[in-house]
């Protein structure tokens, strides 16, 4: 029997693949990889760090780099240990691991990454490079300190079905959380519902789908995917975007998936805990809004990483995830940078159990 772990189990590594200068970064390349280098670094606290970078990117280079970027960052006092951060060189695309990584189930104590097709959401970009990347790592690369990773875990490639990490929520009890607009989209699988319930059923041993049919983020690439907006923190606990601007755009949308929320049921019967987060003050660069979204947090060993934007909001969003998580450190990271590729903390990493 399958099973897709939640995001709060325990973790072995993050993976993020690095900006470089044949990406969307390039003209914005050294304040990319400087956010990029934080999050490494906040990881790096707390569990191992793979890093997907290009052939000039050495491993050197780039802790070189993460020391670099840790001076100018206040109380950040960590120090790299050589066997918790590696390497693979692989070509990509862009750098949203979230969406173009494997998906890591468990089957009889066994893990096994899932190797999905992932095509620009929809066809909206290149990916024929970032298709590559999870088969390259676990089938056929070295990092740089030796270890295959093809050694962490078995690999089975599931390039029929499209599929993005941002897409779905695991509970770690066989409910996933998504949303229509993004996983019934054009130019992405041409399923119905109950077709894309047999296909979660095959691939993570599945019991049920908890569809939203409302929900979206201005200047969002991603057909509104379900980590931008509502997150599982806990078997029966889901954080979501709440928007009490009656001005905003978002507040109609909003408001209906949060009566869709309500609605929903816990495995047992009982309604869910929900915990609503602050909608991110408007953050325009070249005259368009973008996500900015602090949905998009990612849980890991021991800390939650909260995305920021240099707002009074931001410490309002931490408080709250530290109720959530009264066990785990958060920690804040500017994310300005990131959202001005329409992509926020989240969606740069993907973790391994």
């Amino acid at each position: 029997m399958r099973r897709l772990p939640a995001e709060w189990e325990h973790q072995s590594f993050v993976q993020v693949t690095f900006p470089h200068e044949n990406t969307d970064w390039a003209d914005m390349l050294e304040e990319a990889q400087n956010c990029f280098c934080e999050i490494i670094n906040a990881i790096l606290e707390f569990e191992n760090v793979l890093v997907v970078a290009d052939n000039k990117l050495t491993i050197d280079d780039l802790q070189f780099t993460i020391e670099n970027t840790r001076s100018q960052i206040v109380n950040r006092q960590s120090k790299i240990v050589n066997n918790k951060l590696f390497i693979v060189h692989c070509s990509s695309n862009d750098t949203w691991a979230r969406d173009h990584a494997g998906i890591t189930v468990f089957e009889n104590d066994e893990k096994i990454v899932l190797d999905f097709t992932f095509n620009g959401w929809g066809l909206k970009f290149p990916a024929n490079l970032d298709n590559q990347i999870t088969n390259a790592i676990f089938k056929n690369s070295k990092n740089q300190n030796g270890q295959s990773q093809s050694s962490i875990v078995n690999y089975l490639d599931c390039r029929n079905f499209i599929l993005e990490g941002g897409s779905i929520e695991s509970d770690g009890n066989g409910t996933i959380l998504t949303t229509e607009k993004c996983l019934l989209s054009e130019n992405r699988n041409y399923l119905t519902k109950v077709e894309i319930e047999e296909k979660f059923e095959q691939y993570f041993g599945t019991k049920r789908v908890l569809w939203l049919k409302n929900g979206y983020l201005a200047g969002d690439d991603t057909d509104s995917h379900i980590d931008t907006l509502a997150r599982f923190c806990t078997e029966n606990t889901i954080a979501y975007v709440k928007c009490e601007n009656e001005n905003d755009e978002h507040f109609t949308e909003l408001a209906a998936m949060e009566t869709e929320l309500k609605a929903f049921r816990t495995i047992d019967g009982k309604p869910y805990n929900l915990v609503a987060l602050p909608m991110a003050d408007e953050v325009l660069f070249n005259g368009e809004r973008l996500p900015a979204t602090y949905a998009n947090f990612l849980i890991i060993n021991g800390a939650v990483l909260l995305p920021t934007y240099n707002s009074p909001k931001d410490e309002i969003a931490a408080q709250i995830l530290q109720k959530i998580f009264p066990d785990r450190k958060i920690i804040k990271i500017n994310c300005l940078p990131l959202i001005k590729q329409h992509g926020s903390l989240h969606c740069a990493t993907m973790q391994f159990p």
